[in-house]
Parts: structure tokens; C-alpha cells; sequence
């Protein structure tokens, strides 16, 4: 049984007359791997510092192991911090660098050159004790920084957008790195990100934010497959969102026809958001579709093709192996587990419709994002 090591009660954070964190209750158990995600200025950087202690919340309250730590100063919490830029001693070399903290602290040499030893192996940086860190890759540099902050074996890491500075395929290789460096430790991360692939990838719980507030908490698969509201279903993974009635359990309308899903306990004809992921939707000829349209556009992704299809002025995204060209008239079918409903919310109508598609937007606001002020 997991127990609760990090407890955050109505939370409320504000600058300037302005609210930064509104009423955030979350708890965190101990050896969780958890990640707030969420774009930039949702209030996921400055929980992590709350946390931290490099924050004093306006008000509400922090407990550590049931004890409350609002006032306790950041170096006296069992929690260390690993920065996107990660501060490393450039005049020191590796073994330095990660030693610094325990000879901060006067431990014996001997104890220092065990711990030092052992976290170069956990850090999969064994032979690289002599090396100055500015003769380091990113990703090594990276290691380095999470060795230090794990040498003296805090019971929380936290960990703020860490990987942001890596290339693509580093990242990939340090999310499953940081995953292993996490289980071998057994110890908290709490991770902050605004990459869902990184939160799907690496987390035991996801905490979704946005506004200051949170959106869902959940496990990965249950926040890709049984998203709260659109703004959830939109920023994890692609989403077409539409409108529609929930006619009775299991029974939703929209399009003007009536669709079989497995969703119950909403209200008779209840206005709903329908969510339908663009890869479970099956392409079959026109006579045998539930729904037909015309394709608009067609990008190759390499595993599959990204095909914007219009349905009565309503642009939906597939992903789908079956090359459709453009102008093509086609139909699609939808199963009853692939149709998810959402109640309504203030995010209802802003997010599903694909009509000004570009795959590239993302990477452009991601790489205009930069750095996460919070």
C-alpha cells in the first residue's frame, strides 16, 4: 500500500493581486514518480517551488510526512532540485561536482568516495570521474546535476523541466534513464513538464494544470483514455472535440445521429463534449460510413498519415495507415468504446476542430515557450 508522504491543502499562491495557484489540493506518495504538466504560466513551476521551500504559499498549507513545513527554509526540507540550467561548478570535475554537497557537510572522505562511486554507477557515468564537466554532453552534464542532488539521499527530487535543453533523441534516452535512476533510488520525483510525451512516458500520475488550477489526476492511461474536460483531451495527445446531447447512458447524439458509447451517470439529454482520438477512427467507403466528408489535406508522418477530413464544416483529424487523397470522398466508422464523453466546461467549444491544422504549430510555440516564468 503507497503511503502519503506530500500533502498540498487548499493552496493559493499570489503575485501582485494576481492568483498564480488557485486552492491546489494534491497529495504525493512516497517513491511516486509524479508530473505536473501543463503549458507555460499554468502554475506547475511555482508548485514545484512551493514545494521546494524557494516559495512561501499566501496561504493554505504544506505537509511533509503529516508535519506542516510552511516556514521550514529550503535547505532543511529532505528535498533537492535539479534546474533546466543545471548549475554545475565549472572549475571542478565530475567526482567534484557531485562530492561538493557531502564535503559542504564535512562527512569522512571514505564515506564521500563510497557515495560518490555509488552514484556514478546508479548515474551510468562509472570511468568519468576525472573529466571537467564543460567536456560533457548535455545529457551528461544532466547526470552529473542529478547525481548531486541525489548524494545525500533526499526522500524528494524535484525535477524542473530538466530536459528541455537536450535534442530529441537525448531526451528520449534520458526520460527511460530517469525512469531506471528513479526506481533504483526509490525515491519521490516530482517532475514538471509542459512535453506530454515525456508525462506519458515516464509518470506513475499525471497532474494536469492549467490557470493556476488543477484539471485531473490521474494515471497516464487514464488521462489519455478518459480525458475530464477539452482542455485535457486537447493538450494530451490530438483530440477532435464536438458537440453533442447525451440521450440516456450509453446513448449520445451528435452530427444529427445517434452513436452507441459506454459512458453513464450523465443527466437526460444532457449537453456534452464527445471526444474521438483521430487513431480509432476507422476510414471505410462512403456507403459504409456512420459519417462521410471530403479529405482537405494529407501529411506523411512516416507510421501513419495525418488526414483532415470535413464534415459538414467541422475538420476532423485521422491518423490512419490508408492513404486517402485529397478530394477524396470517404466515410468513417466509430465504436462504441472510441466515443468519450465529457461534461461541459468554460474550455467547452475552443479546442477539436482542426480547420487551421498545421502539425508544425506545436514545435513553434514550443521553441518560442522557452523558458517556463512562472
Amino acid at each position: 500500500m503507497s503511503q502519503e508522504l506530500i500533502r498540498l491543502t487548499d493552496l493559493v499562491m499570489e503575485f501582485d493581486g494576481e492568483r498564480i495557484l488557485d486552492s491546489i489540493n494534491l497529495y504525493i506518495n512516497d517513491k511516486e514518480f509524479l508530473t505536473l504538466l501543463g503549458p507555460s504560466g499554468c502554475g506547475k513551476t511555482t508548485t514545484l517551488r512551493v514545494i521546494g521551500g524557494f516559495l512561501t504559499p499566501t496561504s493554505g498549507d504544506v505537509l511533509f510526512d503529516g508535519k506542516r513545513i510552511n516556514d521550514v527554509p529550503a535547505y532543511q526540507r529532505r528535498i533537492n532540485t535539479v534546474f533546466q540550467r543545471y548549475a554545475l561548478f565549472p572549475h571542478l570535475d565530475v567526482y567534484d561536482n557531485i562530492a561538493f554537497g557531502l564535503r559542504i557537510a564535512k562527512h569522512p572522505e571514505q564515506e564521500i568516495d563510497e557515495r560518490v562511486t555509488e552514484m556514478l554507477e546508479i548515474v551510468s557515468l562509472k570511468g568519468f570521474e576525472n573529466r571537467k564537466v564543460t567536456s560533457l554532453s548535455g545529457g551528461q552534464q544532466q547526470r552529473v546535476a542529478i547525481a548531486r542532488a541525489l548524494i545525500n539521499r533526499p526522500k524528494v527530487l524535484l525535477l524542473d523541466e530538466p530536459l528541455g535543453a537536450l535534442d530529441l533523441r537525448l531526451r528520449k534516452d534520458m526520460q527511460n534513464e530517469l525512469k531506471r535512476i528513479q526506481q533504483a533510488m526509490g525515491i519521490t520525483f516530482i517532475y514538471v513538464t509542459h512535453d506530454q510525451e515525456e508525462a506519458l512516458t515516464m509518470s506513475d500520475t499525471i497532474v494536469v494544470m492549467n490557470k493556476g488550477k488543477i484539471q485531473q489526476i490521474g494515471t497516464p492511461e487514464d488521462i489519455y483514455n478518459e480525458p475530464k474536460n477539452a482542455f485535457v483531451a486537447d493538450f494530451i495527445g490530438e483530440s477532435n472535440i464536438l458537440d453533442g446531447i447525451m440521450l440516456e447512458d450509453c446513448l449520445v447524439k451528435f452530427f444529427g445521429r445517434q452513436f452507441k458509447c459506454v459512458d453513464k451517470g450523465f443527466e437526460k439529454n444532457e449537453p456534452v463534449d464527445v471526444v474521438i482520438r483521430p487513431e480509432d477512427i476507422d476510414i471505410v467507403s462512403a456507403d459504409e460510413g456512420h459519417l462521410c466528408g471530403t479529405v482537405t489535406s494529407v501529411t506523411f508522418k512516416g507510421v501513419h498519415y495525418d488526414t483532415i477530413v470535413d464534415f459538414k464544416g467541422f475538420k476532423w483529424l485521422i491518423q490512419t495507415t490508408d492513404y486517402c487523397p485529397v478530394g477524396s470522398y470517404i466515410g468513417i466508422r466509430l465504436n462504441p468504446e472510441d466515443i468519450h464523453i465529457m461534461h461541459k466546461s468554460e474550455y467547452s467549444g475552443m479546442f477539436g476542430d482542426y480547420s487551421s491544422y498545421s502539425a508544425e504549430y506545436d514545435e513553434i510555440a514550443d521553441a518560442e515557450g522557452g523558458e517556463d516564468e512562472e
